[in-house]
């Protein structure tokens, strides 16, 4: 159950524990989605007028659901989420936040932190029990580029924060990191500041890429301990040719989150 370069197991019966509620989570969070579609967001709608009002008071509930979502986890002892500055994350507006993405509960911590995020996310989720959630309040990575881009500059235009996982997909174990250069591309065509966020903390084995669903890190809790580095400007960029600007914002960007590593 434990990856080949991680310690034993010593205490059989509170790894068991954490896998437990690790389990139990993930139905108290499927069935939370449940009640968001079904229950909370219709009587939502019929108040709040236009559809722009709705996301923006849903998307600060969503954030709010995540906090207690984690606060219940930090209670029971198998996670903690460790911040440097919570007020700093609380009074972001209209910027591009990245971040590298070791677990599936990366998105969980940075919306619980930002209240107006939104978010790009992966197509497949739509097929998920999370579409009812997704095609209301985040955009799509599915969209031509053009359409994405667009979206993301009218939610920016509104004071939202876009949040990306610029990998595309999990972090590996190995820590190797890959980014794409599509947050580059939309800080330099949208002109918004680029947030680099570095999360770290304990090994998230259980949670990562092709991890076994009952697994745990096999010697202690979860810890997210999430960094902010400072706004890098586009306007840095803005002089280069737009495929190599966006290559060197890449590569400013991956420089950033590796020095928080």
């Amino acid at each position: 159950m434990s990856a080949p370069d991680l310690p034993p197991v010593k205490n059989r019966l509170l790894y068991i524990w954490m896998v437990s509620v690790k389990l139990l989570s993930f139905f108290y969070f499927s069935l939370g989605t449940v009640a968001l579609v079904t229950v909370f967001f219709p009587l939502m709608r019929l108040f709040l007028r236009p559809r722009k009002r709705f996301r923006r008071y849903a998307r600060r509930f969503v954030s709010f659901q995540f906090r207690m979502f984690l606060t219940a986890l930090k209670v029971l002892r198998v996670l903690e989420v460790d911040v440097d500055n919570r007020e700093a994350y609380r009074n972001l507006s209209s910027k591009i936040v990245v971040a590298n993405h070791p677990s599936l509960l990366d998105v969980v911590a940075l919306i619980s932190l930002i209240p107006n995020a939104d978010c790009i996310v992966q197509g497949y989720t739509s097929r998920t029990i999370l579409r009812g959630v997704v095609k209301q309040l985040y955009i799509l990575n599915t969209l031509d580029f053009s359409e994405l881009c667009e979206a993301c500059e009218q939610s920016l235009e509104e004071g939202n924060c876009i949040i990306i996982f610029p990998e595309g997909t999990r972090t590996p174990r190995s820590g190797l990191m890959t980014l794409k250069r599509g947050a580059a591309r939309l800080s330099l065509i949208s002109g918004c500041g680029v947030i680099p966020l570095h999360i770290g903390g304990t090994d998230k084995y259980g949670l990562g890429k092709r991890d076994p669903l009952l697994a745990f890190n096999p010697t202690e809790k979860y810890v997210y301990r999430i960094r902010m580095q400072n706004e890098i400007s586009p306007v840095r960029f803005a002089a280069l040719p737009a495929p190599q600007a966006a290559r060197r914002l890449t590569a400013y960007i991956k420089d950033q989150l590796l020095h928080l590593s």
